[in-house]
């Protein structure tokens, strides 16, 4: 399970995120493209957008609970 100590501040600001635990699978980037992205610089994956509406927040959920690792975090309700 991701935690908010292990946050990679590359994520950007709000309740979804990815840890350091990520291992760069895709997995979360084949489900929700336009939610997550890859950090070149650290090779990992990271939320470049927040999801907005219910059909972006479905996709994001489906790729945390896809996460093999647990890297994937909501820090919100």
């Amino acid at each position: 399970m991701a935690t908010l100590t292990e946050r990679l501040p590359q994520n950007i600001v709000g309740r979804y995120y990815v840890d350091s635990t990520c291992i760069d699978c895709d997995q979360c980037r084949a489900i929700a493209p336009e939610i997550f992205g890859r950090d070149e610089d650290n090779g990992l994956s990271i939320v470049i957008k927040q999801p907005l509406t219910s059909e972006e927040v479905a996709l994001a959920e489906e790729a945390l609970s896809a996460c093999a690792t647990g890297s994937i975090g909501n820090d919100g309700g």
